[in-house]
């Protein structure tokens, strides 16, 4: 088997941005790959990536910190419990090149706020955030001999990259325009449904508004 750092492949994030129709929210980040032995003329790459948000490589503004206790409990414990987190897992096919080639890395994203990245994301109002790409998958390569070769990418293969918050947040609202979105579990959907459905009104959110004004004017 080939030696696996042999190839010496570089991975650098460049830029990212929001994908403006998708089936779901998308963000391609531009992925830059370099190939530091062009005698090896790269066939296809199947490149796999763990995404990894660092959470403690930044600090907080107190509206975040509030926004985060649900994730990591009391600000005076971050210390232990700021920790980061698994994002997601995308992956791509790369194309033949020799030296250098740039490709979009999709990565859809989640407006469910059972799911502990959306509520990151939600929470972070400006500023970058911390993201660390783990790389992985197969080479396919063609020595000087003209033989083709399989190489695994190894584990120490990693690019940061900071994510701009506005582009996570102004994908959402692109999506989801003044929205957002909840799941609940099937008995308490059905209650509310009943209540809607009694109360003679037409959306949820009247039926949410409603909810929570009687419970503001409710006696102590």
């Amino acid at each position: 088997m080939p030696d696996l750092k042999r190839h010496g492949l570089t991975f650098t994030i460049e830029s990212a941005q929001a994908v403006p129709f998708a089936a779901v929210p998308t963000i391609a980040f531009s992925l830059q790959i370099v190939n530091s032995d062009p005698s090896k003329n790269i066939q296809s790459i199947t490149l796999r990536a763990q995404i990894m948000l660092e959470a403690s490589r930044r600090r907080y503004a107190s509206e975040e910190q509030e926004s985060l206790r649900d994730l990591f409990g009391e600000p005076d414990r971050w210390s232990k419990t700021l920790q980061s987190l698994l994002w997601t897992h995308a992956s791509v096919n790369v194309q033949s090149f020799t030296e250098s080639t740039t490709v979009d890395l999709p990565v859809p994203c989640t407006f469910d706020f059972n799911v502990g990245a959306a509520k990151y994301f939600y929470a972070i109002q400006n500023g970058d955030i911390p993201l660390c790409f783990q790389f992985s998958g197969t080479i396919f390569y063609r020595s000087p001999e003209g033989a083709l070769q399989i190489e695994q990418i190894g584990w120490d293969k990693e690019a940061r990259f900071p994510l701009p918050a506005r582009v996570w947040r102004e994908m959402m609202d692109h999506y989801y325009p003044n929205s957002a979105w909840l799941r609940l579990r099937r008995d308490t959907f059905e209650r509310l449904y009943e209540y809607k459905r009694t109360q003679g009104l037409a959306t949820w959110e009247e039926a949410l508004e409603l909810l929570l004004q009687t419970q503001v004017e409710a006696p102590c």
